[in-house]
């Protein structure tokens, strides 16, 4: 037997009158940086921050990882 319910929340098709306004928020500029300035042809660079040492590295799918 189907107990599907309409009023379920999860069933539930949101329309535009439900979204509460929203003021336009301005983005705010980041200091943008490319990958190739930061690890001038390698695959891992370290980054201290806090007197912790973090690693960034480069994955063979070109992705980026930080760790501690």
């Amino acid at each position: 037997m189907n107990t599907h319910n309409p009023n379920d929340f999860r069933y539930r098709v949101r329309r535009s009158d439900d979204i509460p306004a929203r003021f336009d928020r301005v983005p705010l500029a980041v200091r943008t940086l490319s990958s190739n300035t930061l690890f001038q042809g390698e695959h891992e660079i370290g980054i201290e921050h806090h007197g912790a040492l973090y690693r960034l590295k480069i994955t063979r799918q070109g992705k980026l990882i930080l760790n501690k």
